[in-house]
């Protein structure tokens, strides 16, 4: 199995590198490529080092598979060479989520509507997959009809400038800005570029995504993105209101046996999801299950995990998996 990770050096692509190790990804020959100015660098990889390449070098290698974290222009331009060649794509930006002849999968969820024929495959925003990860067994049971979200993301979403800013401000250092602000003892309402309807990009995409993956139009999502002073992990208050009536402790009995995801949730022992407790894993986390007393059929939560493993890289190996599993490359 010929792999390639296309975006090597950045910060989802070296916690691929990770994931894949981890998982002892079958793969007998591994291609690190990256941008033209690292081309020609060593990664270490199980400790073997990498020389990096290009992308013409990596399409005309013809991989089976290439994991893409490089942004979504590198996406739109090179993905369909990959495609072309042979290549599946699993890829990680936004370029191809919404579009309508292409897959946005979530393995536990939508796995098995993959086929050989899907050479370029859509892996869903980070906030997106852990709030999909919660609901989607919910929807299953009680039907969703409207849910209400509001995210605290952490800077690693945004990436290492981001992340290099925070590390400043704590130290009192003067440096780049990421952000139009600081983000130190900060919460900017402001995730991605605002839009003409004045949600964000970020806000739209929790709006839209869950809905394709569920292949289902008849709930909605409002939804309020929030960047916060955390080096890591994503979280999430939502609301959810359902067609059907529940048991608060049927609701975490089907979370409990949801696979990648794990229940914390006891008050009495001050036991709930935090960053800090997701940080490096790839469940995702629920907790502070409650009824909404205002609403009917209402169910509040609080949904944490580690946006760069479940909310990026491990969701993509595990796309990959699922496709060398099931001889679709």
């Amino acid at each position: 199995m010929k792999i390639a990770v296309v975006g090597a050096t950045g910060m989802v692509g070296e916690v691929m590198l990770k994931v894949l190790a981890e998982r002892n990804f079958p793969i007998t020959e591994l291609l690190l490529v990256a941008s033209e100015r690292s081309v020609g660098k060593k990664l270490a990889y199980k400790g073997v080092d990498h020389t990096i390449i290009g992308l013409a070098d990596a399409v005309a290698a013809k991989p089976d598979i290439a994991i893409f974290s490089a942004g979504g222009d590198t996406s739109l331009e090179w993905a369909p060479k990959f495609a072309e060649a042979g290549t599946t794509v699993v890829d990680n930006s936004s370029a191809w989520r919404m579009d309508p002849t292409k897959k946005l999968v979530v393995p536990e969820i939508n796995a098995n509507e993959l086929t050989a024929e899907d050479k370029i495959i859509a892996n869903p925003n980070c906030s997106t997959i852990q709030l999909v990860m919660a609901l989607s067994p919910l929807h299953n049971t009680y039907k969703m009809k409207r849910v209400v979200v509001s995210t605290y993301q952490s800077v690693s979403g945004t990436g290492v400038k981001a992340v290099k800013q925070l590390e400043n401000e704590v130290a009192g250092i003067e440096g780049e800005m990421a952000y139009p602000y600081p983000i130190g003892r900060n919460a900017l309402p402001h995730c991605d570029v605002f839009l003409e309807n004045g949600y964000t990009k970020e806000e739209m995409k929790l709006a839209r995504e869950p809905q394709k993956i569920l292949n289902d139009r008849t709930f909605s999502i409002s939804a309020t993105a929030v960047r916060i002073p955390t080096a890591g992990g994503h979280s999430e208050s939502v609301n959810v209101e359902f067609e059907n009536d529940f048991d608060l402790n049927e609701v975490r009995s089907i979370l409990n046996d949801t696979p990648g995801v794990t229940v914390q949730d006891n008050p009495d022992t001050n036991t709930y999801p935090m960053p800090i407790y997701a940080h490096e894993k790839d469940d995702v986390f629920v907790g502070r299950i409650r009824r909404d007393e205002t609403q009917p059929n209402s169910l509040n939560m609080w949904i944490v995990a580690d946006n760069l493993r479940k909310g990026a890289a491990t969701n993509a190996v595990q796309i990959a998996e699922y496709l060398v599993d099931k001889k679709l490359v």
